[in-house]
């Protein structure tokens, strides 16, 4: 079945044919080019290797070409992997800087509602620091620390923990010490840091 063309195919087919001829007709064989080589009085023998050369070097600007657009490519995959690493610190940043303490206090029991303020070391008592979070991140692990700090402003014990997967943003969580015997006597402090960041800090008074 002979295939049908239309305007539009004919149209562009008569200029694609054009186009060929063109070309056709600006080349030229290698007798040709071996009488203008004599002409120039350059010797035609050397045409062989001349058009090895030339291959060689058209080869090598393709070759070029591609390795420009691969580091191209490269370079735009690591401009745009860059910019989404801090696009994501920086979020991860801001919703951790939006973290802060809603209420804290200081128990003997972990499940207790009670708050102290003075406590006798000759119990040998474990204390809590029970601490409420507001604006916690949904999603995230928290890494928290607490200091507790003796009257002289010495850090003499602290903890370090991180969360479990946050589901609600205001969240329960608590750190422990255990005041022996011969604790100094008089006002300490505890504090809980986020990241490094204080959040909260309660005083009590050791006996």
């Amino acid at each position: 079945m002979t295939q049908r063309l239309t305007q539009e195919q004919l149209a562009q087919i008569v200029t694609e044919v054009e186009g060929l001829q063109v070309r056709r007709e600006a080349e030229l064989d290698q007798q040709q080019v071996r009488e203008i080589l004599q002409e120039l009085n350059l010797p035609p023998e050397l045409l062989d290797e001349a058009l090895i050369q030339l291959n060689r070097r058209q080869a090598l600007e393709v070759e070029q070409r591609r390795n420009r657009w691969i580091t191209s490519g490269v370079v735009a995959f690591l401009v745009i992997l860059s910019a989404s690493t801090i696009f994501f610190i920086q979020r991860q940043n801001s919703a951790l800087s939006r973290v802060s303490a809603q209420q804290d206090r200081i128990t003997l029991v972990s499940n207790t509602g009670g708050d102290l303020k003075t406590i006798s070391r000759q119990t040998n008592p474990e204390i809590f620091y029970h601490v409420t979070l507001k604006d916690a991140p949904l999603g995230k692990k928290l890494a928290l620390s607490c200091n507790w700090i003796d009257p002289s402003g010495q850090i003499v014990k602290q903890n370090s923990y991180q969360t479990r997967e946050i589901n609600t943003s205001v969240w329960d969580t608590q750190c422990r010490y255990t005041i022996n015997p011969a604790a100094t006597v008089g006002n300490w402090k505890v504090q809980m840091l986020l990241e490094g960041r204080q959040i909260s800090d309660e005083t009590f008074e050791v006996k």
